[in-house]
């Protein structure tokens, strides 16, 4: 178990600090620190979503019985991305100060503030980003020991599935960078908004359902029978991981609503919203 841990802890942090210094020292882009922190800080979040679901697609697909198969990747890149969830809690932090420090972020009035003590800029991203802290928490805290002691080596079908989630992360951090540099009116801002948006329903949101006609099948249920066929602890933990996505979905569908129906003539659906 060590290994794998081991190797995240140096290939996240490290890729982070190889893309920041290269490119702030490059002769053709000498980024400031700022900028280079942030998109640095959404380029691992992409590397490790690529990597998270290439290994949670193999995992799926190798996996004919979902309760029995086993597939060693779904352990070993479990282990392997511990390190992750804990280096983007303090990469998020990072990003939070230079917006702070940097860019004048720190007032509600939008006027550029002296930089402030490093408690008070704490306590905004704790703020700004709890959901996200708690989840990264709880990937590391709670779901990180089920998976690797509590299911005692069965249904590497399902995790499989569950590491396929991360597809849609680099559209996420694309959107954001985009945003960074004021590029909200391009066509690739709009496209990479769809997939976003498509991504994120497909992988994330109906991915519960899935997994839950996928267990039906397997059983001879009705999909609508499944929960009460299962354990309560189990449709308990799947409404803890779903709830926050529908959160964000929310979050996106405004946001994408707001791209492609400006204010200035919204449908009645986002007027409604508003």
């Amino acid at each position: 178990m060590l290994t794998p841990m081991v190797a995240g802890g140096v290939v996240f942090p490290g890729l982070f600090l190889l893309s920041k210094n290269t490119l702030q020292r490059l002769p053709q882009l000498r980024w400031e620190e700022a900028d280079a922190v942030i998109v640095s800080a959404r380029l691992v979040s992409s590397v490790q979503a690529i990597m998270a679901s290439t290994a949670g697609y193999i995992v799926s697909t190798s996996c004919k019985h979902i309760i029995d198969d086993q597939h060693w990747l779904s352990s070993a890149y479990t282990q392997f991305a511990v390190p992750y969830f804990i280096y983007d809690i303090y990469a998020m932090f990072l990003c939070h100060w230079h917006k702070h420090q940097v860019k004048g972020h720190g007032g509600d009035d939008g006027v550029a503030r002296a930089p402030g003590s490093t408690w008070a800029i704490a306590r905004g991203y704790l703020h700004k980003e709890f959901l996200m802290v708690l989840h990264h928490a709880a990937m590391v805290l709670v779901c990180f020991p089920l998976s690797v002691v509590w299911r005692q080596g069965k249904g590497d079908f399902f995790l499989g599935c569950m590491l396929m989630a991360e597809v849609s992360t680099p559209f996420v951090c694309l959107g954001k960078i985009l945003i960074q540099y004021k590029q909200q009116h391009t066509l690739l801002h709009k496209v990479n908004g769809a997939l976003m948006l498509l991504s994120f329903l497909c992988c994330r949101v109906l991915l519960f359902p899935y997994l839950y006609w996928a267990y039906g099948r397997h059983a001879g249920l009705p999909l609508l029978a499944v929960p009460l066929a299962i354990p309560a602890h189990v449709n308990l933990g799947a409404a803890l991981l779903l709830a926050p996505q529908l959160y964000w979905f929310f979050l996106i569908c405004r946001g994408a609503c707001r791209l492609f129906w400006p204010r200035s003539r919204p449908p009645p659906a986002c007027q409604a919203q508003d």
